[in-house]
């Protein structure tokens, strides 16, 4: 009898995972970019605004065209379209002279991103034993921060290669599209998607590579019967009372990952450390101290996050996001800080979402909805994700230059005040269940009361 292969399981998943390293690095190159495109473009505001956010209109139009493929064709066909994607959009952003040249390579890039941060955590979450999913669907956060630090430390070693440096920045972003690429060729497709596709060998043989023999064929009966139960999930189905609420609660967790503030920091944060009059490559280095505390805390979350459960960590961590935003919004207030006391407080602000919201989100999105419709229930909790990101990254310059930081970081605040609130009272538990087992607890008792 074949054991389980916990090996082979977490070097599929890493590889998986590499999507976030897509995300994460676009979210920290173009940050360092954000000064030198201002200049060369001759850009004001809400053009800038637009140079960090065509990228997400695309992650947007990538959630809502990815589901279809994924569910024709596969989770991992799609994402290797999507790793060529961004790897076209690197080359094409670097080398743009035009502006809007420059816009349209963003969001063929964003297509790419907003494919892979839809499929990577659905297919880790359909190829991952319960008892660890958490922490497996955890390494497409940690791929991102990883992203994000490598991409921190890349802008502030090429600052001063030449007065192109934005344009490497933008180029280097080809080699984690590589990465990527090359990794997915190796690791074998979902066989949840492979047993909804009558291909239950392949799924099998899948299964007992990682989870051992007698558990694949408990585990294949448990996702063959959910199959069977019902025909395929339509977007009506999505839309039904026994599944609306899933799909509400998804959207509503995706969203306020986002309004609570994260990626107007990680787009900006050269630009908020300026703000203090430290100087654009002390900020840049500042960045750096942003990204590794970003890493450190997102193990943390990955160590405890199958131990404590999805629920505590969220609330623990909004509550760490909303003391630090009201304290950073006092100081802008006030004028009376030191660029050291704002990146103290905006350390612990990364800390607290990097435990909580920033894995959590996407592991609880990723394992909440029932196999027939998890690729269409995970597209629109996306799509709201990003479109709530396009319209934070876009008016933030705005905001911090019109209102100043106070404003912009209040509003944050009382956005973690009213999730908090939110997450209390509505948000399941999904921890150390199968998504088969998940869909039983939280879609049949509806369906029973429906009936009564």
């Amino acid at each position: 009898m074949k054991e389980r292969n916990n090996t082979f399981l977490i070097l599929v998943t890493f590889a998986a995972a590499l999507g976030g390293l897509l995300f994460g690095f676009d979210t920290a190159v173009i940050s360092g970019v954000v000064p030198f495109i201002k200049t060369y473009f001759s850009l004001d505001d809400i053009a800038l605004g637009w140079a960090v956010s065509s990228l997400i209109v695309g992650c947007i139009f990538g959630v809502i065209i990815s589901g279809k493929p994924a569910d024709i064709f596969g989770r991992r066909k799609t994402l290797l379209v999507a790793s060529l994607l961004f790897f076209i959009s690197a080359i094409g952003s670097a080398l743009s002279d035009h502006f809007y040249i420059f816009i349209l390579f963003r969001f063929l890039g964003g297509i790419a991103v907003g494919t892979a941060s839809t499929l990577s955590p659905m297919y880790i979450s359909e190829i991952s034993p319960a008892a660890k999913r958490g922490s497996l669907v955890s390494l497409n956060q940690l791929t991102i921060v990883i992203g994000i630090l490598v991409a921190f430390f890349s802008n502030y070693l090429l600052l001063n290669v030449s007065d192109n440096n934005w344009r490497w920045m933008l180029a280097v972003m080809g080699l984690p599209a590589l990465l990527f690429f090359v990794t997915l060729l190796f690791i074998p497709e979902s066989p949840r998607w492979l047993a909804q596709k009558e291909r239950s060998d392949e799924a099998f043989k899948i299964l007992e590579r990682i989870n051992g023999a007698e558990l694949a064929r408990t585990e294949l009966n448990s996702i063959e019967e959910s199959i069977a139960s019902e025909l395929k999930g339509s977007l009506r189905e999505v839309f039904s009372k026994e599944i609306s609420r899933l799909i509400w609660i998804g959207i509503i967790v995706a969203v306020f990952s986002q309004v609570t503030g994260i990626n107007s920091i990680m787009y900006y944060a050269p630009m908020i450390f300026a703000k203090t009059g430290i100087g654009i490559n002390n900020a840049l280095m500042q960045t750096i101290a942003v990204g590794a505390v970003n890493l450190f805390f997102t193990f943390v979350a990955i160590k405890y996050i199958d131990k404590f459960g999805r629920k505590p960590l969220l609330i623990c961590g909004t509550g760490g996001m909303a003391v630090s935003l009201f304290v950073l919004a006092f100081a802008f207030y006030m004028h009376e800080f030191s660029g050291y006391l704002i990146l103290a407080f905006v350390l612990i602000y990364i800390a607290s979402f990097a435990m909580s919201l920033g894995p959590v989100t996407w592991v609880f999105v990723a394992e909440i909805y029932p196999n027939r419709i998890r690729s269409k229930g995970m597209a629109i909790a996306v799509v709201f994700l990003w479109a709530a990101v396009f319209v934070v990254s876009l008016t933030f310059p705005y905001m911090l230059n019109v209102f100043g930081g106070g404003t912009a970081f209040l509003i944050f605040g009382f956005m973690c005040v009213i999730y908090l609130l939110f997450l209390s009272t509505k948000v399941p538990e999904t921890k150390g269940k199968s998504l088969e087992e998940l869909e039983k607890i939280l879609i049949y008792p509806i369906r029973e009361s429906a009936r009564v």
